[in-house]
């Protein structure tokens, strides 16, 4: 077993508790140890392997194709979610996503609406491009860092060591699948094919190209609660035998973990540091209330974590 690595991790019970759990899997001969191509971990993004305050990153990509949408159309401008896009409303667009973890999907539904209509009929090179110009070029608000620099320095950590031990890391995401793909190599080291998340539909069009594939107005998948682990079944065809996440959302990916017969390793990261991050637990409350129930691994970023970030 390969033990460097966790460098941004205090000498604390969590991270004895993931040493030893990959200790246990890679111990060949013991009692739990998991062939190479059993060892599959799966992660949610947004607030687990970066920063999802004071609203996911994904959602400040999306208010500027809405607010450029309100400018052409005045008819928009008095709409959800177009309003909030124009005014820069970050409560409203982060509060629909909190509500949603707290079961109330009202508003989550209305910015849904509006992501299909925002991109309908765009090919997904175009898509992928305007997605990674965005991460490239952007700020977070109250951070002063850029948005590819908000990757929790532990959990990339975490990740690289779990690739060390022979896992296979994979996403799966609440957040859009193709917004995330032409980072997730460069600050995660997990390849664009292993990125499960939401989707819009997709339609192929023929041209003397070779045909493009456009986004439809229409939904595919919302990849959150009991859809993560069909989805992590249906792209992976195997059970995951660690998880990490942070919300509500997380509860079933997590539980899916391990299996019957087989230990399994769940992460739920605690957010209680309001000096280098951020402290809520709103959208996390079910989650705490299982980890707490059922023995999971709760990561604090005030106590586990020597470092927070790395580069600016």
């Amino acid at each position: 077993m390969t033990t460097r690595g966790l460098a941004s991790w205090n000498d604390t019970a969590t991270r004895a508790a993931i040493v030893d759990f990959v200790e246990r899997v890679t111990t060949e001969g013991g009692p739990d140890f998991v062939p190479p191509s059993e060892r599959i971990a799966t992660f949610d993004n947004d607030g687990t392997l970066w920063c999802e305050k004071p609203m996911p990153i994904e959602v400040g990509f999306i208010l500027i194709r809405l607010a450029e949408m309100a400018e052409a159309d005045e008819s928009l401008r008095e709409k959800q979610p177009w309003k909030a896009a124009r005014e820069r409303d970050h409560h409203w667009l982060g509060g629909a996503i909190t509500s949603h973890y707290g079961g109330d999907d009202t508003d989550v539904k209305v910015l849904m609406a509006g992501i299909l209509q925002a991109f309908s009929g765009v090919s997904v090179e175009d898509y992928a491009a305007a997605a990674d110009s965005f991460l490239s070029g952007g700020k977070h608000p109250t951070l002063d860092r850029t948005f590819r620099a908000c990757g929790y320095l532990p959990m990339i950590e975490l990740l690289a060591y779990l690739e060390a031990n022979g896992f296979t890391n994979y996403i799966a995401s609440g957040g859009d699948r193709d917004f995330m793909r032409p980072v997730t190599e460069e600050i995660y080291g997990i390849p664009a094919e292993r990125v499960i998340g939401s989707s819009n539909a997709l339609r192929y069009l023929e041209d003397e190209h070779g045909g493009t594939i456009t986004y439809a107005a229409e939904p595919d998948v919302f990849d959150d609660g009991p859809v993560k682990p069909t989805r992590i079944w249906s792209r992976i065809g195997r059970r995951p035998i660690l998880a990490g996440g942070n919300s509500n959302g997380d509860i079933a990916m997590l539980r899916y973990a391990g299996g019957k017969g087989r230990i399994g390793l769940r992460l739920l990261v605690l957010h209680d540091d309001a000096d280098r991050e951020f402290e809520y637990t709103a959208g996390a409350e079910r989650s705490l209330e299982t980890a707490a129930a059922e023995g999971w691994t709760v990561v604090s970023v005030k106590n586990d974590w020597a470092t927070v970030f790395d580069r600016t």
